[in-house]
């Protein structure tokens, strides 16, 4: 053991004296995981857009849509809505990009809607605010239904002889004859003051459990690194191997697993700080939310020994450092890619179910259910799959130790 303990402190004042594991270990990490999220946006932050409405008809319903549809979306802070004169100021607004989307109601909106003629409510979209503008469509495409469906209740009723419905217009000598409400109007009045037979809510539970793309990014480009960055520890074994260092080691008492041993040391020690600092800085400067910090640790450290027990797989089978840097780069990318490290795991398919096998996903999930409020007890099985790769890597590689530091 005081061996692999020399030998790990000769490799950290090494490893730390080397640019290139800053660069692969913090910098490139955290600054992809700014970019990504720069241009990318945040998922994972509430929807907002800017909206305008002109109202060119001034009736019941359209008064209606601005009060009752879009105002409490506005105090629910969804949109933002301003007030416009005219369907040209709503195009200038768009133009400039002070608003992704205007509606315009048209003049005779109300009559023809009462009157069960045709009736259009317009969206004047930014074409550069594609989901905003999308949202502005299904708004008033909702407005739309609802009064359709109120226009369905009224007709039903009247064929079946609603007794709500009142007396027929005929028996009353019309609608508005001698003073009388119009029953259809009354019966469409009441039918859209019910309330909807059928409401969704959403399980808040389940919805927190979803890491926002600030901590995703973050998460996903540390953890994805953390392969690269084993590569010098890897690497280096194979070139000292080459240099002639290791042969000199083994002409003292000691055993290969211990030199082995030792030298993964540094590279887990160099894996775990790295870690730590990213999820300093990407708090800091990003905003990112890990969640509970012993969950995290517990993480960080399970997924920095998985990692570190794959590559190791690769330095017993390797035969020089070129070739070792090759397969390590190329497992660390199909990894990262399969795992969800570089875009949701979703966005694979059918192959979904393949991240699974990967350290990235186990990893990705564990953060995720810190994200649900979950503390050390949610990432247990996580964290015991990590461990899971770790030691079976690092148990395939204390196996064949002999024959990497005498090959």
């Amino acid at each position: 053991m005081r061996a692999s303990m020399i030998i790990m402190a000769k490799d950290l004042r090494q490893h730390l004296r080397n640019s290139g594991l800053i660069v692969f270990a913090v910098a490139l990490p955290l600054g992809l995981a700014f970019i990504f999220n720069l241009v990318l946006g945040d998922a994972g932050e509430r929807f907002t857009a800017r909206y305008a409405v002109a109202d060119q008809d001034g009736g019941e319903l359209a008064r209606q849509f601005t009060e009752q549809t879009l105002r409490p979306l506005e105090r629910d802070g969804v949109i933002s809505l301003r007030t416009i004169g005219s369907p040209d100021e709503g195009d200038r607004l768009v133009e400039n990009r002070e608003i992704e989307a205007a509606f315009v109601i048209p003049a005779g909106f109300t009559a023809d809607v009462e009157a069960g003629r045709p009736a259009t409510l317009r969206v004047i979209g930014n074409v550069d605010s594609a989901i905003a503008v999308q949202v502005a469509r299904e708004i008033g495409a909702a407005y739309a239904a609802d009064k359709r469906g109120v226009a369905l209740a009224v007709a039903a009723a009247g064929q079946a002889g609603d007794p709500a419905a009142g007396p027929s217009p005929e028996a009353t000598g019309g609608p508005g004859a001698a003073g009388q409400p119009d029953p259809a109007a009354a019966l469409a009045e009441r039918a859209a003051a019910l309330p909807a037979p059928v409401g969704v809510t959403e399980d808040s539970s389940a919805a927190t459990r979803e890491l926002d793309s600030r901590t995703y990014y973050a998460a996903g480009m540390a953890f994805f690194f953390l392969f690269f960055s084993l590569l010098f520890t890897v690497t280096g074994i194979l070139d000292e191997r080459a240099g002639g260092t290791l042969p000199r080691l083994l002409a003292a008492p000691i055993r290969p697993p211990a030199i082995l041993l030792g030298k993964l040391a540094s590279g887990v020690l160099i894996g775990v700080a790295s870690m730590a600092v990213l999820v300093v800085a990407s708090t800091l400067l990003l905003g990112a939310s890990w969640g509970d910090p012993l969950g995290v640790a517990a993480l960080i450290v399970a997924g920095v020994l998985a990692a570190t027990g794959i590559m190791s797989v690769v330095a017993v089978y390797a035969r020089t450092s070129e070739q070792a840097s090759n397969w390590q780069s190329a497992i660390a990318m199909v990894l990262g890619v399969l795992g969800g490290a570089l875009f949701p795991v979703a966005q694979l398919g059918g192959l979904a179910e393949i991240s699974y096998l990967t350290p990235h996903r186990w990893f990705l999930s564990g953060l995720a259910e810190l994200a649900g409020g979950g503390s050390v007890d949610a990432v247990l099985l996580p964290v015991t799959v990590l461990l899971c790769f770790a030691l079976a890597g690092a148990g395939i590689a204390l196996l064949r130790a002999g024959r990497l530091v005498r090959s």
